[in-house]
């Protein structure tokens, strides 16, 4: 069967690589920060769940684990080693475990630089696969851990909705976060549930019986504007000043920052 992409390659923007002073590997200490916090929950979670006595995992000496939406390192360097480190505590006879790792990101993600990141102590075995997780990526019942941090917010497509400049699903003069409009809410969270199914649906056919996933997600509690946060308003800030430089007359900006759909969007 084949498993298509939700839309061309052409149309997709990988985080920065390499190790420039703009790269991901970079700018991530927020990712790092993430990782840190939920490495005791994500253990607990292992500890309390895991079976080694099931069907898919009885017979099994190779762990097989993926980090979707790894981008270029380090955090994910670090979210593996976290997972390997409770399977090892969990499992009666460790040494007799071998782990492949799957890191997977966009098509245009760079690899190169992951790749030459990459712990000479690891205790696993690395390979690439790229290609959206909307959809499926991994043949039946082959993984036996799916882990996934601060990437599922990230959607499949611009929703056509918001594509179309006309009222009431376009927001204006608008990055992210500034007012709540609730067509605009609508028409992502609509966007967010559909990807989140198709998500759900192909990991469903690629874990294993008895296999687990991890999902870390930005989260808001419910009744409050992602504008009263701290992020929200620092995207909003960021977001008031592009619109400023975009419609400022300065030679300096001239041809490097113009409005477009894709600043709009939505407070959620």
């Amino acid at each position: 069967m084949v498993y298509p992409e939700s839309k061309s390659l052409a149309e997709f923007y990988p985080m920065v690589g390499g190790h420039g002073a703009h790269s991901y590997a970079k700018n991530s200490s927020q990712q790092r920060v993430v990782v840190d916090a939920t490495k005791e929950m994500v253990k607990e979670a292992m500890a309390d769940k895991l079976d080694f006595e099931v069907p898919g995992f009885e017979n099994s000496t190779a762990f097989q684990i993926a980090d979707l939406g790894c981008s270029t390192g380090p955090s994910t360097f670090i979210a593996m080693q976290n997972i390997i480190e409770a399977v090892e505590q969990k499992h009666q006879n460790p040494s007799a475990l071998e782990f492949q790792v799957f890191f997977n990101d966009r098509f245009d993600n760079d690899f190169n630089t992951l790749f030459k990141s990459l712990p000479p102590s690891r205790k696993y075995f690395a390979t690439a696969v790229p290609g959206s997780f909307h959809s499926r990526l991994f043949p039946n019942s082959t993984l036996h851990f799916v882990y996934s941090s601060y990437a599922l917010h990230w959607l499949s497509k611009v929703p056509e909705e918001i594509q179309d400049s006309e009222p009431p699903a376009w927001k204006k003069d608008s990055i992210q976060c500034t007012g709540f409009v609730k067509e605009v809410a609508e028409v992502y969270a609509a966007q967010f549930k559909n990807d989140m199914e198709c998500f759900l649906n192909a990991r469903a056919e690629e874990l294993v019986e008895g296999g687990l996933m991890v999902i870390i997600l930005s989260a808001l509690p419910d009744g409050i504007p992602m504008s009263r946060t701290t992020k929200g308003k620092t995207y909003g800030l960021s977001g008031s000043c592009l619109i400023d430089m975009a419609k400022t007359n300065l030679a300096v900006f001239e041809g490097l920052i113009k409005e477009h759909f894709g600043s709009k969007a939505v407070d959620q």
